[in-house]
């Protein structure tokens, strides 16, 4: 898996900082009572991710690219057209397209998948 401690500190487009991602052994649900691997809390423009262990380097990738495309959306303002109508589904889609486009993920990555989605600025 890569390296969690590469993107706490990550300032990201649209004025958002990562400062912080939790790895944790136990299950997570979603507040639908869904199985999840990660989920991000959002403190005014901060994100703490909570993810849990042992994924490959692909799915920590598709879920980094997905939790952090959804947070961004969520917590904006004004989100993007691009990406003003998405659902679970849509963001789970956008971190595979994240993945196979971009690559795995990287601090420039996230940059990179945000700006193409539409997230500028700080």
């Amino acid at each position: 898996m890569i390296d969690p401690g590469l993107f706490v500190g990550v300032r990201l487009p649209g004025g958002f900082t990562i400062v912080g991602i939790l790895l944790i052994a136990e299950p997570m649900v979603d507040p639908l009572g869904r199985a999840a691997v990660a989920k991000t809390q959002i403190v005014g423009r901060e994100f703490v991710i909570t993810v849990i262990v042992n994924l490959d380097e692909k799915e920590w990738s598709v879920t980094l690219y997905h939790e952090v495309l959804e947070a961004m959306t969520v917590a904006s303002d004004s989100p993007p057209a691009s990406v003003i109508d998405f659902n679970e589904g849509d963001f789970e889609r956008a971190g595979y397209e994240a993945y196979d486009r971009f690559g795995p993920v990287s601090p420039e990555s996230l940059s990179r998948m945000l700006l193409f989605y539409g997230f500028q600025g700080e």
